[in-house]
């Protein structure tokens, strides 16, 4: 007897692709999804590391199996076979201790790049880019980052925290494997401090408000776009607009759009290649609508579709 196997049935794992807990076996995997379960960096509203297991639970509604997604506007089928795709379930983190987490994450990364599969990773707070940042030195080449955020993510320390989720952009830019930076959908009195703009327009980042992107279009915006060989995007999911993304510790608006977003994010595949995604800050108790856990699941479902027609070609 053949299984229908429905959305409501069987393991909840992302849009229900295959499960492969062992990173030393990912074999042929085109992609890799991770979660990292961790919110450690944050400052005021916790709850972020929940944010893995709903955004699972909310991509299993639009889980297709091997046949794919159709998109009708563009005539292409998505996520068809052979792309191979897997779910790696979570990073082993130990709560309340950030070295081991920290390495943890950036095992688990590593494992997934060096064999030759993208990391997709579904956060966490912000914090978990700077191992993620770390492991990406496996690419074996510079790496330049897209991050799409309504905040600016330069602090350097706050006491002597380094790690928290307002500084992972000043890490990555410490980082000798990381080239050029584009940060888009900034906004908002109190995102950063006047230095920590200073010092980011000094490293050579493209600093992109939201205001000048609904201003200049995605056409604009890929202008803007430092030209690169390989690109990782680091995702917050606050650079969306409050009115769609409430379930999130800092909520602004004025923020991105969906499409808006997504091609943006197609432009880029047109651009390098694009070796890795995470996408953070989703913090679903603050959304009881679950539309945020819902914009997460579907802004990665459509940004793998995008990966593995315009640059895997299947």
């Amino acid at each position: 007897m053949v299984k229908i196997n429905q959305a409501i049935t069987g393991i909840c794992s992302f849009s229900k692709f295959p499960i492969c807990m062992d990173l030393d076996h990912l074999g042929d995997a085109d992609m890799a999804v991770l979660g990292v379960p961790y919110d450690l960096g944050v400052g005021f509203l916790s709850g972020a590391r929940l944010g893995p297991r709903r955004i699972r639970e909310a991509s299993a509604q639009y889980a297709k199996g091997p046949a794919g997604f159709y998109d009708f506007e563009e005539d292409e089928q998505y996520l068809a076979s052979p792309l191979n795709i897997v779910d790696c379930g979570d990073a082993d983190i130990l709560q309340g201790d950030v070295d081991y987490s920290f390495n943890s994450i950036e095992y688990a990364v590593r494992k997934i790049i060096e064999n030759g599969t993208i990391p997709i990773i579904m956060g966490g707070d912000h914090s978990i880019t700077i191992p993620v940042g770390r492991a990406l030195e496996s690419v074996g080449e510079k790496v330049s980052i897209i991050q799409f955020d309504a905040h600016l993510d330069w602090t350097d320390h706050v006491g002597p925290q380094k790690y928290g989720n307002g500084s992972p952009m000043r890490r990555l830019s410490e980082m000798s494997h990381i080239d050029k930076m584009a940060q888009i959908g900034l906004r908002g009195i109190g995102s950063g401090r006047k230095s920590d703009y200073m010092d980011a327009k000094n490293y050579g980042s493209q600093l992109i408000s939201a205001r000048e992107a609904h201003a200049i279009g995605v056409e604009g915006i890929l202008k803007r776009i430092p030209k690169a060989d390989n690109y990782f995007i680091t995702f917050d999911i606050d650079g969306y607009d409050m009115s769609i993304a409430p379930g999130v510790a800092s909520p602004y608006p004025g923020g991105l759009f969906y499409d808006q977003a997504m091609d943006i994010f197609k432009g880029i595949c047109r651009m390098g290649k694009i070796v890795g995604i995470d996408l953070v800050e989703v913090a679903p108790q603050y959304d009881p609508s679950g539309i945020t856990v819902r914009l997460a699941a579907l802004t990665l479902i459509n940004m793998m579709a995008q990966i593995g027609k315009l640059q895997l070609n299947k």
